[in-house]
């Protein structure tokens, strides 16, 4: 479905992706995690044409990006970006029937296909009941589901999401990666979602994609990625992977034996200690 082969972006003189070589395919998720500033989001902005590859191809379908145009990219891959500002006095209906412009001609007015279409993405996406609400009034989860439910309405065969759980708190955690999940599952789109906790993306992820320093550092499944060792050579952290008592999914939390002993040892340094 989606494929980058040898991919390298950079801004100005500033080399940020070196050589990405990665495959998402239908019904899958994938997480795309690492440590800030290695090149995560911009990976997303190359794959939704936003920002130009230096260098390598993105496929989609196994045609690249940029021979699609812009309107047909728009059809076939949707954005879910990080604290997207969302219109002052719009309803959510509103916002969700954004999503059809792609499919609508210039100057045309959506018919009762798009409606249709809006109403089920908002169903799917628990958010119908929002539809006469102003945007600017409902909260992080909400806003979250009316942003899916916009990008399902473009009827995308990928979804890239930057930090789709960024503000929220763990229910609305858990409810937006089951939603994700749910619909890699019966509907076949391919997702990417950049995420900052290792532990959801084990839960929910069918594979785990380390970036470091511009490259994939590691890519599989999350109980193949996610080792003590992988994730502080990549995060510079130490940390304890623990098997999740019923799942037996990585569970990954710091080593604070060793987050203290080094703190200590640095502290007696800095402080003259004997």
């Amino acid at each position: 479905m989606l494929e980058l082969r040898a991919v390298e972006a950079a801004y100005g003189a500033r080399r940020v992706l070196r050589g990405i070589d990665l495959r998402v395919r239908a019904g899958e998720l994938v997480a795309l995690a690492g440590p800030n500033g290695c090149g995560k989001t911009t990976l997303l902005r190359v794959v939704s044409g936003a920002h130009p590859a230096a260098r390598g191809d993105v496929l989609v379908d196994g045609e690249p990006i940029q021979r699609a145009g812009s309107r047909r990219l728009a059809q076939r891959i949707a954005v879910v970006a990080q604290g997207a500002p969302l219109p002052d006095g719009f309803s959510a209906f509103d916002v969700a029937m954004m999503g059809r412009t792609p499919h609508l001609g210039l100057l045309q007015s959506e018919g009762g296909r798009d409606i249709d279409i809006v109403r089920a993405a908002m169903l799917r996406t628990r958010s119908w009941d929002l539809r006469a609400r102003p945007v600017d009034e409902l909260s992080g989860g909400e806003r979250q589901r009316v942003l899916i439910a916009r990008a399902l309405a473009q009827e995308p065969r990928l979804l890239l999401l930057d930090e789709p759980t960024s503000h929220l708190d763990l229910a609305h955690q858990v409810d937006t990666f089951r939603l994700l999940r749910e619909l890699c599952a019966a509907d076949g789109i391919a997702a990417l979602a950049v995420v900052h906790d290792l532990t959801l993306a084990a839960t929910f992820a069918d594979r785990v994609a380390l970036i470091a320093d511009g490259r994939v550092a590691a890519d599989g499944a999350p109980a193949t990625v996610l080792r003590a060792e992988t994730i502080e050579r990549v995060y510079g952290v130490p940390v304890r992977v623990l098997a999740h008592p019923r799942t037996g999914l990585p569970i990954v939390v710091p080593d604070a034996a060793r987050e203290r002993s080094d703190g200590a040892a640095f502290a007696g340094v800095a402080g003259g200690a004997p």
